[in-house]
Parts: structure tokens; C-alpha cells; sequence
């Protein structure tokens, strides 16, 4: 008999130099009659609070806005280990600064529109390539997000197999959101670019979130107060957060031990939920 998924949802917003000012954001839900509840957001201001959070006794389910693999194509290339743990154990003890010059050579030797490799997944989900490490930086994501995962022994399904009640997805939130408001901006980190057709898209996610107006089919509830700050943060990490949790939700729905990711995912790469 297959065990139940577990019942919390978590999102995650996260930041690889997490602080006061652009923290990790977590948010929890729980799903009830067709919709997801959002129950409370959580800052986390360092990375050891959030390794210390993983590692806290507990039961959930959660989608991660961080790669958890790097393009098979480029691990290939360099002659790094094609196993997912040997893998990423061993890119993760390696110093940026090797891995910039590392990936910059592999970047310099390729053609202009074709630098970076891709996972088989990125150009469906429209994200950004795990080896990119400017604009945005998800590599160092990668790099400083994995660590405390692995150490945390959480499952990780496709990848890697740990304690089946903290079970942790790749998510990625611009999926959901491109959705509802197609390419218009909704966040940006700049006070200077706090723009009020950020603010209406914002507004527009929101909505379309509480009337279940995406392909996952989920409805968000949420009290004004909750509505209010989502709407408010211009970064946008909370409601990044948010989409995360509603993945989690789509994942929770399918179940275990797949959580709706394909059978035949690259156990190297790895996949999106709901992607």
C-alpha cells in the first residue's frame, strides 16, 4: 500500500545571500475541499536557519524555486560524475570561482544564441538554464541550496531517495505566473522600479489564483491580510513562495511515489513539477 503524500504544503522563494533586506521565503498551506489554504509566511534571513528549518522534525511536501540538477549535456562535457548524488556532491565542493571559469569556457566555445546548455525541461517551462550564474543566478542557487537539502535527508523523488514525510520538488513559479499574466513584470527587487503595472499584475495573479484560473486547477484562499501583503511586495518573493505552494498542491494531488513528474524524467536532470 503507497503512503499518503503529507498533508502541509510548502513554497519556497529562495536566495543564495539570503538577508534582512531579499530573505528566503517560505510559505505553508494545507489543501481543504478544493482549495489551498495559505496558513502563513516564514522569512528566513541566513542559510543555516534555512538548513536548520530542513532538518527540523516534520511532515511536508514542497517545491523549491532552485535547480536541483545541471544539463546532462554540460556534466557530459566536463567529465563530472553522471550519477545525481556523485554528481551534485561534487559540484557543490567546488569553488565558485572554478566553477564560473569552468562554465565560462564551456559558454565561450559555443555559438552566440546557443552559450548555455539546457535541460530537457527549460524551454517548456520557460526557465532559465541551471548553469547560468548572472541574470538571475541560479547556479549559486544550486550550489548553496543542495548541501542542506542532502543534508536534511529529505526525499527527493527521481533523484534521490530519503524520509518519505519531507518530500522536496523542483518548482519554479514564473511557469504559473507567465500562465495568468503572460510576459508582463510583476516584481523587481529595484525600489526604483516599484512600478504600478507591476502592482496590477500582482493583482491580476492574485486574482486568477482565488478563482483557480490555471491549469492546475486549484483555488488559493486567502484573507485580506494575506491578499494585502502578496499584493504589496513588490519583490515579488511572496508570491513567488505562493506559486511554489500551489505546485506542491498540484504534486500532493498526484501523490506518491511520482508526484506527477514523468516516468521518464532524466535521473541526471531531474524535472519541474507540473512542467
Amino acid at each position: 500500500m503507497t503512503a499518503a503524500a503529507p498533508a502541509t504544503l510548502v513554497g519556497c522563494d529562495f536566495s543564495s545571500a539570503p538577508s534582512r533586506r531579499k530573505p528566503i521565503v517560505l510559505a505553508f498551506g494545507h489543501a481543504l475541499q478544493g482549495r489551498v489554504v495559505l496558513d502563513r509566511l516564514q522569512m528566513l534571513q541566513t542559510l543555516p536557519e534555512f538548513g536548520h528549518w530542513l532538518a527540523e522534525p516534520g511532515s511536508w511536501l514542497a517545491g523549491f524555486d532552485f535547480p536541483f540538477g545541471l544539463p546532462r549535456e554540460l556534466v557530459e562535457h566536463l567529465g563530472w560524475p553522471r550519477e545525481w548524488l556523485a554528481c551534485i556532491r561534487h559540484y557543490c565542493s567546488l569553488p565558485r570561482e572554478e566553477i564560473r571559469a569552468e562554465f565560462a569556457a564551456f559558454c565561450d566555445a559555443r555559438p552566440a544564441g546557443g552559450k548555455f546548455a539546457h535541460r530537457k525541461f527549460d524551454r517548456l517551462a520557460g526557465s532559465s538554464p541551471s548553469m547560468k550564474w548572472v541574470n538571475p543566478p541560479v547556479a549559486w542557487m544550486l550550489h548553496a541550496a543542495l548541501p542542506p537539502l542532502l543534508a536534511a535527508g529529505v526525499d527527493i523523488p527521481g533523484l534521490h531517495e530519503g524520509d518519505p514525510t519531507r518530500v522536496a520538488l523542483e518548482a519554479y513559479p514564473g511557469l504559473v505566473a507567465r500562465e495568468l499574466v503572460g510576459r508582463r513584470s510583476y516584481k523587481n527587487d529595484d525600489p526604483a522600479k516599484h512600478t504600478p503595472e507591476r502592482l496590477i499584475a500582482r493583482k491580476d495573479i492574485v486574482t486568477a489564483l482565488e478563482a483557480g484560473r490555471t491549469r492546475l486547477q486549484l483555488r488559493l484562499k486567502l484573507t485580506h491580510a494575506q491578499r494585502d501583503a502578496l499584493v504589496e511586495d513588490a519583490s515579488g518573493d511572496s508570491l513567488d513562495a505562493v506559486l511554489c505552494m500551489l505546485q506542491a498542491a498540484w504534486a500532493q494531488r498526484h501523490g506518491p511515489p511520482r508526484y506527477g513528474l514523468p516516468d521518464d524524467l532524466d535521473p541526471l536532470e531531474g524535472w519541474i513539477v507540473s512542467a
